[in-house]
């Protein structure tokens, strides 16, 4: 009687593959959601950890935000490696509370450090450390001008280093019907960019819906998330105080 050969057949092989790439399509979504929320994690972290640096400093600062409002580009530091001034208009907002915070690299979010390039014409890679978007309304702010903290926005997840254009490029619209954002919306002069802004959980590869979220620092210091929405659920207050 012929005995069989132990090895595989070409059959038992071509199964056994089949079996590896179906758990693979099967397990790849799962691992690619898994990371995104890691990624999520680590920038709402990073933003709580700049609110507790932002606390410190309202300590030393008679409880009164610093007044960066002409920081708005990405750069932390001259060509000779100093901090910029925060009154520099090529300073990113984050200059005015360094003293504050461990690292620069608390101002990254993990998920927007690969862009083509920015709103404005320089370095791309200067994203990874200038990730989040300063509610320019919290500039020279006093706390007890704020009737609730907790409703009133330091900074969140944002192209633009610092939002002060109404629902251009704040999340508040003008009205039921109309959209936030105009600038980055269809037709508008930075619509390339309009997926870095709800850029957690996307779940849509279309160009104008990510089907995401971004996340928000609070003037209390809470970080909470908002999903996407073209702005009938935001009150400009959030913004104004």
């Amino acid at each position: 009687m012929e005995k069989r050969d132990s090895g595989f057949t070409l059959i038992e092989l071509l199964v056994v593959i089949s079996i590896i790439a179906l758990l693979v399509s099967i397990l790849m979504p799962a691992l690619a959601k898994s990371r995104e929320r890691s990624r999520e994690l680590v920038c709402s972290i990073n933003l709580r950890s700049i609110g507790t640096g932002l606390f410190l400093y309202l300590e030393d600062n008679n409880d009164t935000t610093f007044n960066a409002n002409f920081a708005n580009s990405f750069f932390w530091k001259d060509t000779n490696g100093n901090y910029l001034k925060p009154s520099s208009s090529s300073a990113y907002w984050g200059v005015a509370y360094i003293d504050y915070i461990d690292s620069q690299d608390v101002f990254s979010c993990p998920s927007f450090l690969r862009t083509a390039k920015l709103i404005y014409p320089v370095d791309p890679k200067l994203i990874e450390q200038a990730a989040f978007g300063l509610n320019s309304n919290a500039n020279n702010k006093k706390i007890s001008q704020v009737r609730r903290p907790g409703e009133f926005i330091f900074a969140h997840d944002h192209v633009e280093p610092k939002v002060e254009n109404g629902s251009r490029d704040m999340f508040y619209n003008d009205g039921p019907g109309t959209n936030n954002l105009r600038s980055y919306r269809q037709g508008g002069s930075r619509e390339q960019f309009y997926r870095g802004i709800f850029r957690h959980s996307t779940n849509s590869n279309k160009p104008f819906e990510t089907g995401g979220k971004a996340n928000m620092l609070w003037l209390d210091g809470h970080v909470d998330n908002l999903r996407e929405t073209t702005g009938d659920d935001v009150r400009k207050k959030w913004y104004t105080g």
